[in-house]
């Protein structure tokens, strides 16, 4: 591979955004969690809630932070290595982002002081009212930047002047129907993410048999909700499926592993797609079920990447293997929070050694599913910045040269690298201290007697009430 500006600021950008994605998928979903625990403690009075508000509100305090600082470099590295995108686009994804600033981060920088410091200053309503406004300013700052990002896979409501792409229909470009797609598929991604993340800590302090009365409404509310959602999410990302199809045919075919048109498809399970003979090598295979599944019938044609001139193909590797691991991880959190209820119904969820284990390791299947979702988008939709009208390498900055992006991705390196490592130090020294509190242990229970019996979690929960 030569690495030359394009392949080097791709690179970066790949980087950069790897790093940031994850926080605020994190922090949509537990803004969402602390305002409901919020709203439960103003509802029942529960001490538990406001003892399980004020730990997760440190974790949310910290993590948002790291979402804020690694998404500035996002927009700096469109003037720096896209400056032709910035200026052929710049009169559409400007104002989007410009739209992000002046409505979700002003509900977040508004009410987030309240939340950190506000509890003894305002009433229990506005209390809960700025849970909610710093929430809907997360689930807002989602809204804008997938809005940009959608209508870079699928541009509508634009029109070209003077080389220049203006927009013509902004309701078309912000709520057009790929949009109201995406944005939940996203939303509902950061729900589950962090859903597996509290899902995870309940079973962890489960095992070391601390914190029991808050570790186990996290470990039931957790799974509960990811019990719900993951079908739904099912659901839309067969809808994405769906747009992929009719506006990015390539990058279906890519997904799929699908060199040549086929009628009737079979569905490639796994396979090392070869990209130098153009098939598959050690394919698993399911006849006709392709056709299926992208057209509802099982004789249908699905068009291959031979139907596509050579520099209009994305690569094959990543979105093949993308797509595959973020589908992984979601059966894997569909099992979890399945049989974790199942569990729960038959009173064994918290006395299962084995599978606090699993929703234990689990935590990482909705960062994964994320990230792989994102790799599987935006490299499939390659060789296009903005599909169908500008090419990646067209909207590189004219005048970067190779030294100037590799000593900007090491430094990019280098600082990431630190931050990071010392802001997720820091959020795991968090969850190792636990709830503010005493670290309730269940009576009696030892490596042979787990946390097993009514009586022991009766008494832990009772002395938890009480403190």
């Amino acid at each position: 591979m030569e690495f030359d500006p394009v392949i080097l600021s791709r690179i970066q950008f790949g980087f950069v955004i790897s790093f940031h994605i994850i926080f605020p998928a994190f922090t949509i979903g537990l803004a969402a969690w602390l305002a409901t625990i919020e709203g439960m403690r103003l509802f029942t009075g529960n001490p538990i809630y406001r003892r399980i508000f004020d730990f997760w509100l440190k974790v949310f305090a910290v993590s948002f932070g790291m979402g804020v600082v690694t998404g500035i470099v996002m927009a700096f590295q469109f003037g720096t290595n896209w400056g032709v995108l910035a200026e052929r686009t710049g009169s559409i994804q400007g104002p989007l982002l410009g739209y992000e600033a002046f409505t979700a981060f002003m509900l977040e920088a508004s009410f987030f002081g309240v939340m950190l410091l506000g509890r003894d200053r305002v009433s229990p309503g506005f209390y809960l009212f700025a849970c909610c406004m710093v929430s809907f300013g997360t689930m807002l700052s989602s809204f804008w930047i997938l809005a940009n990002n959608s209508w870079m896979q699928v541009p509508l409501g634009h029109e070209i002047v003077d080389g220049k792409i203006i927009p013509a229909d902004w309701r078309e470009i912000v709520l057009g129907p790929v949009m109201m797609v995406r944005w939940p598929h996203m939303l509902l991604a950061a729900f589950l993410t962090t859903a597996m993340c509290i899902s995870a800590t309940g079973a962890w302090y489960m095992l070391r048999r601390v914190h029991y009365a808050e570790a186990q409404v996290m470990l039931h509310w957790g799974l509960g909700l990811a019990a719900v959602l993951i079908p739904v999410q099912l659901f839309f990302g067969h809808l994405t499926g769906l747009y992929v199809l009719k506006h990015q045919p390539a990058k279906f075919a890519a997904i799929e592993a699908r060199w040549q048109t086929e009628q009737p498809a079979a569905e490639v399970l796994l396979a090392w797609p070869d990209a130098a003979r153009q098939d598959n090598r050690f394919a698993l295979e399911i006849p006709k079920l392709g056709s299926f599944i992208a057209s509802g019938n099982w004789s249908a044609k699905e068009i291959g990447l031979e139907a596509f001139p050579a520099e209009d193909r994305p690569p094959v590797l990543i979105p093949f293997f993308g797509f595959r691991v973020m589908v992984g991880m979601g059966l894997i959190m569909l099992a979890v929070s399945w049989l974790g209820n199942l569990l729960r119904h038959f009173g064994r969820l918290e006395s299962t050694r084995w599978f606090l284990w699993g929703t234990f390791l689990s935590f990482p299947a909705g960062f994964v599913a994320i990230l792989a979702g994102w790799y599987t988008a935006e490299v499939g939709r390659q060789p296009w910045v903005v599909y169908g009208l500008l090419r990646t390498a067209d909207a590189v900055t004219p005048s970067l040269t190779t030294s100037d992006v590799m000593i900007s991705l090491l430094a990019y390196a280098l600082v990431y690298a630190a931050f990071v490592s010392f802001g997720i130090w820091y959020i795991y020294k968090l969850l190792r201290e636990g709830p503010a509190g005493p670290a309730l242990a269940i009576p009696g229970a030892t490596a042979s007697r787990p946390l097993a019996y009514a009586d022991d979690a009766a008494s832990a929960t009772g002395a938890a009430e009480r403190g």
